[in-house]
């Protein structure tokens, strides 16, 4: 078996992660749960502090610390794809590096693999440590995805354990955009839910700010729907259906009831919406076009500089 962390800058909460979790192997050997080549890789996912530096010396000073590090910044998705398919184990098991999610659960998660499980998702019971905004922002974004039609866990994010068929599998998916919450329900395998609470971070600061979280929240959507292009042509059919309708109406003021409507507003007002529904419309056509784009040029997903 081996768990998996992607790191983004966590010196601070680093040398607590590694205690923690190494206890956590210790405590599954011993309850024969995981052999002894069970070992712990963080994924230095071009970290600008001193996170490399700690899991070198970690690396040293334990065998069972393993380190990835990536040439520069690929993203957390990346990052957790580097290591999934680079180090060994019949299971392996994401979690991130701040301590939120409880790595007890793991004990339910091999139970659950051993059970039959190829996928095990880790899902949150509640969001009480998250601020209002953030909760509900969080389950508003589920709620959206379920309704464009993404098979996505309600408060599943990136706390899983994947056998190594389920790892292959995902090999063959080889889309550059990688959305791991909607991917990972496709493969098709068998499954089950682990729920635990969530604590707050342990240590230094959140690597996703408001900008990133609606970054990653439309590489979810556009991923996974083309349901906001549906939306643009639906759209699109019911102004055009109000314009004309309008052009009959004033044709018929004019004509027949020889009444014009003089001023700037009855022009200014329409060509701003309709202007205003172009830009819209323009744009997340160009989030479909720009995907395109990428995925067009065939870059890898991550490079590895080197490994421990």
């Amino acid at each position: 078996m081996a768990i998996i962390v992607p790191c983004y800058n966590e010196e601070a909460v680093l040398p607590e992660t590694a205690h923690r979790l190494l206890e956590l192997l210790a405590e599954l050997r011993t309850r024969g749960k995981v052999d002894d080549e069970s070992a712990l890789y963080f994924v230095d996912d071009g970290s600008s502090d001193r996170t490399w530096e700690i899991v070198e010396a970690l690396a040293i000073r334990e065998p069972r610390i393993h380190g990835i590090k990536l040439s520069r910044n690929c993203g957390h998705q990346n990052a957790l794809l580097a290591g999934l398919f680079t180090v060994p184990g019949d299971a392996i098991i994401s979690i991130d590096a701040d301590l939120q999610d409880d790595p007890e659960a793991m004990h339910a998660m091999l139970d659950a693999h051993h059970g039959g499980a190829d996928v095990v998702y880790g899902v949150r019971r509640h969001r009480t440590s998250d601020h209002l905004f953030k909760r509900v922002t969080a389950e508003g974004y589920y709620w959206l995805l379920g309704r464009l039609g993404v098979d996505v866990v309600f408060n599943h994010a990136d706390y899983r354990l994947l056998s190594r068929r389920a790892v292959d599998a995902l090999v063959r998916y080889g889309e550059r955009n990688m959305f791991l919450r909607g991917v990972i329900p496709q493969l098709g395998f068998n499954s089950a839910i682990v729920y635990y609470d969530r604590a707050r971070r342990f240590a230094g600061t959140t690597k996703y700010p408001l900008k990133k979280m609606v970054a990653f929240a439309l590489e979810g959507v556009t991923s996974f729907s083309t349901a906001p292009l549906r939306a643009i042509t639906l759209f699109g059919l019911f102004v055009s259906a109000l314009s004309f309708m309008g052009g009959i109406w004033t044709l018929w003021e004019r004509l027949v009831n020889n009444l014009g409507v003089p001023g700037w507003a009855s022009t200014l007002v329409p060509l701003f919406f309709l202007g205003g529904i172009q830009l819209l419309s323009l744009g997340v056509i160009g989030e479909y076009v720009a995907k395109t784009y990428i995925e067009s040029k065939g870059r890898p997903r991550y490079i590895i500089d080197r490994e421990l």
